[in-house]
């Protein structure tokens, strides 16, 4: 059996960290907020109000393909529970935690380029100085990235993390349309094309760019497989809680996935 499909679809779930990002408490919140309204009763026009009531997070986006988007989050939702929810499951079960904290450090001190990148474009020159420290410090302090030592040093500790749809927003580019991608999840126009960018720097990913066209070095797809595989338990954790008790998840994940993204421009 030809393993390259599936690890093709596997590694695209994992484009990106904004697959299905940490959202805000307050959104999260607002998605249950009416878990037990009476809405039979409610009237079309009271049912919309109450609907932005609900989900109202002060960020609007245009949605022109909310048809094809809601397929495609339904679709995407029984993948996650067939596929990567049992994935994600066992990969938890046949690593110790400990361990688990080791390969995400190292995949994400893998990221640098991103980072750095990005914090330049986006004219943050002191930000990209402490990524560069942050990376020296993991690297050959933290061998190999495997223990964060930046966390115990004070200007490399919590720095936001910087991508190319950040950039896009720093720059004034609105998000565009709203899209779910198959696999991946919430995006927009920006997002996408920043994840295009963001993948090309990502070196975890460069084992797709670099095998040849018979196949003889399968090992090249270990790398962007295990960054799949390894990100799986924390996007499954959080795509369940912005999931849970919403009365309409679509509408939950996209306001919440929004509201992020316009928050991590800002900081």
């Amino acid at each position: 059996m030809n393993p390259k499909p599936l690890l093709l679809a596997l590694t695209a779930s994992a484009l990106a960290s904004c697959a299905v990002t940490k959202a805000p408490t307050a959104a999260a919140s607002a998605a249950k907020s009416k878990s037990g309204a009476p809405k039979a009763v409610l009237n079309d026009a009271a049912a919309k109000t109450d609907e932005l009531d609900d989900y109202g997070t002060g960020t609007t986006v245009s949605d022109p393909l909310e048809k094809v988007n809601r397929a495609t989050f339904w679709v995407n939702d029984g993948l996650y529970t067939v596929l990567f929810r049992p994935l994600a499951k066992g990969y938890e079960k046949a690593f110790p935690k400990f361990l688990r904290t080791g390969i995400d450090n190292v995949f994400d001190n893998a990221k640098y380029p991103v980072r750095v990148v990005n914090c330049v474009l986006q004219g943050k020159f002191d930000r990209a100085g402490h990524e560069t420290k942050k990376f020296a410090l993991n690297t050959f302090a933290g061998v190999g990235g495997l223990v964060r030592i930046s966390d115990k040093v004070v200007d490399t500790a919590d720095i936001p993390a910087e991508d190319s749809g950040q950039t896009f927003g720093v720059w004034g580019i609105p998000h565009g349309p709203y899209i779910v991608l198959p696999l991946i999840g919430p995006s927009s126009a920006r997002d996408f094309v920043g994840l295009a960018g963001d993948y090309a720097m990502n070196p975890a990913n460069y084992g797709l760019y670099f095998h040849d066209k018979n196949g003889n070095h399968d090992w090249m797809y270990i790398p962007p497989s295990a960054n799949t595989l390894r990100s799986m338990p924390g996007q499954m954790k959080t795509y369940d809680e912005l999931r849970k008790d919403a009365v309409d998840p679509y509408l939950a994940v996209r306001d919440a996935y929004i509201q992020q993204r316009n928050e991590a421009v800002k900081k």
